[in-house]
């Protein structure tokens, strides 16, 4: 992974901790052939509140720190589950249920998984 990418992926990560996300994990997928991006970022949240004060907080703090701002959000409406699509990185925030239901760290179980909960 490039040196910009890890910026954005440290950035996205503590935007979701300052928003006190849940079960904050990344998944590097640049060993995989046919992934769609270098990572995936996971976090939950306890209600659609929450989801979306995460998902502005990620989207303040990349264009404030890095001056990154994301391709396309989609799941605002809802705020069941928000993606967010910055090239390189997609961001999924999930309301808690929807991400025991989806499983995305199960379906990307060959990426490496990081932990982010007491990191940065």
């Amino acid at each position: 992974m490039n040196e910009n990418t890890q910026t954005l992926l440290r950035t996205i990560v503590h935007a979701m901790q300052d928003k006190k996300a849940d079960r904050i994990v990344s998944l590097d997928l640049t060993a995989l052939d046919g992934a769609v991006c270098d990572a995936f970022v996971i976090c939950q949240a306890e209600s659609t509140t929450q989801v979306a004060a995460i998902t502005a907080g990620v989207e303040e703090l990349t264009l404030r720190e890095i001056g990154e701002k994301p391709y396309r959000i989609q799941g605002l409406d809802n705020a069941l589950w928000v993606a967010m699509d910055y090239g390189n990185v997609m961001v999924h925030i999930f309301q808690s249920e929807m991400r025991d239901f989806y499983r995305l760290e199960e379906l990307w179980a060959d990426g490496e998984l990081t932990r982010h909960e007491d990191q940065y």
